[in-house]
């Protein structure tokens, strides 16, 4: 049995008091509650996270990477229990072989008007995973911290009119970027992964538009 590591323990106690930026806070009152599973695992390329690929057409979101989850059911228990049962749905992970190690603050998604709560696993018993979910759901992976940490995968996506900027990372196919690069930004700092890194050329720069991200230049 795969006991939970201490670098995990380590950053859940970090991740429950990160600091929320501004527009990620969440309103008074007001939005749908939904979680998100953030799943570490083990590999012989050191510690990965499991992310999913929504498919292109969605109403939502549409072809971007990002975390299993999905809004919080009458039926759910707890915000854990929604991330673990969207897990199972979306990508075919078996929860009985995860461990919840904690929870992240409560984050705000004023595009789709979502209240996130962020939830930590441990993959103590890793199991097979695909797209489960073939509606919603075009591809599953798991990309080692490794790949993400790497300076050579970051780059920068710009939003609205250009003034405001978040993190990406080019990994296994993807542009990982939006709420859920931030929140892997953010783990790679609290985790101690972080690497130093600069934008090298204009084709690290993207923009965020309605039809999906472009480069820059």
């Amino acid at each position: 049995m795969n006991s939970t590591p201490l670098w995990l323990s380590a950053l859940a106690d970090a991740a429950r008091t990160m600091p929320v930026p501004e527009p990620m806070r969440p309103p008074a009152r007001g939005g749908r509650e939904s979680a998100v599973l953030i799943l570490f695992g083990e590999t012989d390329r050191g510690p990965d996270l499991l992310l999913i690929q929504r498919k292109a057409g969605l109403r939502r979101h549409a072809g971007q990477p990002a975390f299993p989850g999905g809004r919080i059911e009458l039926t759910d228990p707890s915000p854990e229990a929604a991330a673990l049962r969207e897990a199972e749905e979306e990508t075919g992970a078996i929860p009985a072989g995860i461990d919840v190690v904690g929870r992240l603050p409560e984050l705000y998604l004023s595009f789709s008007d979502f209240r996130v709560a962020p939830v930590l696993g441990w993959w103590r018993e890793p199991s097979e995973v695909r797209a489960a979910d073939i509606d919603e759901v075009a591809a599953v992976s798991r990309v080692p911290i490794a790949d993400l940490a790497d300076p050579a995968n970051r780059v920068k996506v710009r939003y609205g009119d250009g003034s405001m900027w978040g993190p990406g990372f080019r990994v296994d196919g993807m542009l990982v970027w939006g709420f859920t690069g931030k929140i892997i930004d953010e783990l790679l700092v609290l985790g101690g992964w972080e690497l130093p890194w600069r934008v090298r050329g204009l084709t690290d720069e993207f923009e965020a538009t309605p039809q999906g991200l472009r480069p820059v230049g």
